[in-house]
């Protein structure tokens, strides 16, 4: 597998990985969505990062970079929107992107990593674990909006 970041002509097949995310649709690719893709594109703290086979993107991970006044003013890291194509699941492949991701968020200086997930499966929950995270530190809320 090949880990990269997005590029602007990836898009479309990012979005069709992510109707395997919580049973997101394909959004119809107006101005509204073009927008947000250029916002993405530009933001120097925001990275997606796919991983490829055969030239097809077989995962994904939104790595976001915080800039922060504690912690000797070093920025924190959060990890969103982590996905595999369900074809290529058990093969690595999220944990290797998971590394990649751990490893920018070193070379940025950030002194944390933040995950949340929404699933409530031991064996996700598990694999979480064991790529380094863990689930006894913090206890985390959201509001929805």
């Amino acid at each position: 597998m090949v880990i990269r970041e997005i590029e602007a002509k990836d898009l479309e097949e990012l979005l069709r990985l992510y109707t395997q995310l919580h049973g997101n649709e394909i959004p119809e690719l107006d101005g509204s969505v073009q927008s947000v893709w250029d916002k993405i594109l530009r933001d120097q703290n925001q990275r997606i990062l796919v991983g490829e086979v055969d030239g097809k993107i077989v995962s994904s991970c939104v790595l976001v970079i915080i800039p922060n006044l504690t912690h000797c003013q070093r920025p924190y890291a959060l990890i969103e929107n982590v996905i595999t194509d369900a074809t290529y699941r058990k093969r690595g492949f999220a944990t290797a992107l998971l590394q990649f991701a751990k490893d920018s968020a070193i070379q940025e200086g950030c002194y944390k990593i933040m995950l949340l997930t929404g699933s409530k499966e031991e064996s996700t929950l598990d694999f979480y674990e064991r790529a380094g995270f863990n689930r006894t530190d913090k206890t985390g809320f959201i509001q929805w909006l």
